[in-house]
């Protein structure tokens, strides 16, 4: 789970760039920048948490992290900033990581 949500950050962090330097598009980009890395950084922390409890409450935030990213996705899509095919793309990464 910590290298498949690794790797989606870094896909993230390259959509951002992409929004910014190509659509130029910098509200809705840093929100989907946060909450898009954000969630492997609670998996982070729930796999080195402290208790069964401090685990779960970690994951139970990346998902919400998850829930978040997927909203600005739809918005980036329904705003015609994305690509429908793109989003697509992005949201088949973001189920198979969680």
């Amino acid at each position: 789970m910590a290298i498949k949500s690794y790797a989606f950050a870094l896909r993230i962090v390259n959509l951002y760039k992409y929004l910014v330097n190509e659509k130029h598009e910098y509200v809705l980009s840093k929100q989907i920048l946060r909450s898009g890395t954000a969630i492997g950084a609670n998996i982070e922390e729930a796999i080195g948490g402290q208790s069964n409890k401090d685990f779960i409450s970690k994951l139970s935030v990346a998902y919400k992290e998850a829930r978040e990213t997927r909203y600005w996705i739809n918005l980036l899509r329904d705003t015609k900033i994305f690509k429908t095919k793109l989003c697509r793309i992005t949201f088949s990464r973001l189920r198979r990581n969680l």
